[in-house]
């Protein structure tokens, strides 16, 4: 089923964030949220997987659905390994393929090193590993592909697209390049 927004608004005391926004995310389908700094995209993506409550408007087609998120910070646990960072959100039946997704996002080196030791890029990729390995019906996406370095950007894309594969996604991204890429449908705030 279709997730359809309907007259979505969203203030912060006197400051009008969204106003009457509709969006359809299709089942099994990508779509790509762009537009410029703070015009309300993190917001919205917030209101969709139930974080944020809006002022009004209509949601339907998220009961009984499960979110796996990407947010723009990390919030990875420090003091854990980049493995054991991955294997919270999943069962022991994914032990291979969580180190597999690691190895392929080119952490192989790093399985074992603490979270807290790793780059920001690193970082970001143990993100996109655990956002990938969990169970779940739609992927959200807030700005997935920052602070990656152009040798694996490409590798990381391929990865979402490869695992996310039949899913809902919803993207925000900055780069019209990165939409086309993941084949989403585009939506501009």
């Amino acid at each position: 089923m279709a997730i359809i927004l309907t007259n979505i608004s969203k203030s912060y005391g006197d400051k009008q964030v969204l106003t009457d926004v509709n969006l359809t995310l299709s089942e099994g389908e990508t779509t790509c949220l762009m537009g410029p700094s703070g015009i309300g995209k993190t917001t919205l993506v917030r209101i969709i997987a139930g974080l944020t409550t809006p002022d009004s408007g209509e949601i339907i087609g998220i009961t009984g659905k499960q979110f796996s998120i990407v947010f723009q910070e990390d919030r990875l646990l420090g003091w854990e390994s980049a493995y054991t960072n991955v294997m919270l959100v999943t069962t022991n039946t994914n032990k291979n393929l969580a180190k597999q997704m690691l190895t392929q996002a080119g952490l192989g080196d790093s399985i074992h090193k603490k979270a807290a030791q790793l780059s920001g890029g690193m970082k970001r990729r143990v993100c996109i590993c655990r956002a990938l390995i969990a169970a779940y019906d739609v992927l959200i996406l807030d700005e997935p592909f920052k602070g990656l370095d152009s040798g694996i950007k490409p590798t990381i894309m391929r990865m979402v697209r490869q695992y996310a594969q039949g899913k809902t996604v919803l993207c925000i991204t900055h780069d019209r390049e990165e939409a086309a890429f993941l084949g989403g449908y585009l939506v501009e705030l």
